[in-house]
């Protein structure tokens, strides 16, 4: 069985909690992080040394930490050949852009957008800063709706651990309210998501929590 430590609503432990249900693994969460605490206790830390959430035991394996490596082992020990591609040529045509969306969206998007409008308290962003902000990650999410073409999905019409990742920071991304681009691949690739029932459960968690209030 697969122990999961981690709060529900972190974008990180979502990516992790929705690969796990959509391969149907017997699992057990524990609400660690933000204000459950418990992740920079001396034994936390002897099985993640970052403090961070998610971490990951499977069975009595080591444990795991960063959640992209995670879902990447998840795939490869428990998923099928459509889910993680064997072949290393298809499957990187996916990889690179899990990679991408780590390194290059989600902190433009986080970073400037997702913090500063859900974390900024009792003081408004300045219009020109929010201005800026939104149009950094437009570009960004052309490129993914390019990229997504017909879709449904990454891969065309197998899901993939790499939508695990994609797809992710997605609910936040279309219901904050801030000026998008228009992507119309990409608004019907997060249909296609929402429409799943683990999506739902995993991902479409509320980030009221995260407010800091005033």
């Amino acid at each position: 069985m697969l122990t999961v430590w981690g709060r529900a609503n972190s974008l990180n432990v979502q990516a992790v909690m929705w690969t796990i249900a959509e391969l149907g693994l017997t699992h057990q969460r524990h609400d660690i992080g933000h204000v459950h605490g418990g992740n920079k206790t001396s034994e936390y830390l002897a099985m993640n040394p970052n403090g961070l959430v998610p971490t990951v035991r499977d069975g009595d394996g080591v444990p795991m930490w960063e959640s992209a490596a995670i879902v990447r082992y998840l795939a490869a020990a428990y998923g099928d050949d459509k889910f993680w591609p064997r072949d290393p040529a298809a499957r990187v045509q996916l990889d690179m852009w899990a990679e991408w969306i780590k390194t290059s969206f989600v902190p433009t998007f986080s970073g400037q957008v997702f913090r500063p409008l859900v974390q900024q308290g009792s003081t408004p962003l300045p219009p020109e800063q929010l201005k800026a902000a939104t149009e950094a990650v437009k570009p960004l999410a052309l490129m993914l709706d390019r990229r997504l073409g017909d879709g449904p999905y990454l891969a065309g019409s197998d899901l993939s651990f790499a939508d695990m990742i994609i797809g992710n920071p997605l609910y936040r991304y279309y219901t904050l309210d801030f000026d998008r681009a228009a992507t119309p691949s990409l608004d019907a690739y997060y249909a296609q998501l929402t429409a799943r029932p683990h999506y739902r459960e995993h991902v479409m968690v509320s980030y009221e929590s995260l407010r800091t209030r005033p």
